[in-house]
């Protein structure tokens, strides 16, 4: 069967870490490609699951508290510096 080329930009990174899975897989990238292309026109689509990643109640807390602090900044300390955070904390530990 004739073969063709797919053009793909990646992060350098996730390239390199790839690479290293499928090496260590006894796989290059372009057999894990194909096998992906195969897997997902089997499926008929993706063929793992995708969602948006919710965010944990801590979390959702966290970000809240941030939006109180934005909006009312005058309720909440303020640090000249980072230094002068850490040495606050430090004597308070």
């Amino acid at each position: 069967m004739p073969t063709t080329n797919i053009n793909v930009r990646v992060d350098k990174e996730l390239k390199e870490s790839a690479e290293a899975l499928f090496d260590d897989l006894g796989l290059n990238m372009s057999s894990a490609i194909t096998m992906f292309l195969k897997s997902a026109v089997n499926h008929d689509g993706i063929p793992f699951e995708i969602k948006r990643n919710v965010p944990n109640a801590k979390t959702r807390a966290a970000l809240a508290e941030y939006e109180e602090m934005k909006n009312d900044p005058e309720k909440y300390k303020r640090y000249s510096s980072f230094d002068e955070l850490l040495s606050e904390v430090m004597t308070k530990a």
